[in-house]
């Protein structure tokens, strides 16, 4: 057994997929859904996600209607049980996402649904490097240690939308 540092969560963060262009939706914009390209983008993640093994802990997302749905279409081809969590839908930061982390039950491997920029942010600062930039349907895996510190990430997968395609 070893008794060195503990193991690192394993972050997936999780952009929701396409849900359309906000300037030409006419209703509240947290109920703006996925479009037809969006749902077969979150197909394609989960499929991606269980082709690669990776199963979560805990499967979070943003309460609003485009993660959300992205969320529960991924949920169902991995076989986990979507949690909403509020704080997702409001602006995040490192010491937020950590919050919400712990109450989770500082879960070991998590996914994230959620939105930009924060996520873009948010895989910026943790892996400390250029900036970079999350797409609609975009994936990051980072591994981190907790408390979530800036630098204190692994980038592991920064998968764009394009390569799921198919």
């Amino acid at each position: 057994m070893s008794h060195g540092a503990p193991e690192p969560t394993e972050l997936c963060l999780l952009r929701h997929a396409h849900a359309g262009d906000s300037m030409t939706w006419d209703q509240a914009d947290e109920l703006r859904p996925l479009t037809e390209k969006g749902r077969r983008q979150a197909e394609r993640v989960g499929r991606l996600l269980a082709g690669a093994g990776f199963v979560p802990d805990a499967l979070l997302t943003s309460p609003l209607v485009r993660a959300r749905e992205t969320a529960e279409i991924v949920g169902d081809v991995l076989g986990v049980r979507v949690r909403e969590e509020p704080r997702l839908g409001a602006p995040l930061d490192l010491a937020v996402l950590d919050a919400i982390l712990d109450d989770a039950g500082r879960p070991r491997r998590v996914l994230i649904v959620g939105h930009d920029p924060d996520f873009s942010e948010l895989v910026s600062e943790l892996v400390g490097g250029s900036p970079i930039f999350m797409r609609k349907g975009a994936l990051a895996l980072i591994d981190v240690e907790r408390p979530l510190e800036p630098g204190g990430g692994d980038l592991r997968w920064l998968v764009p939308p394009d390569l799921l395609r198919g």
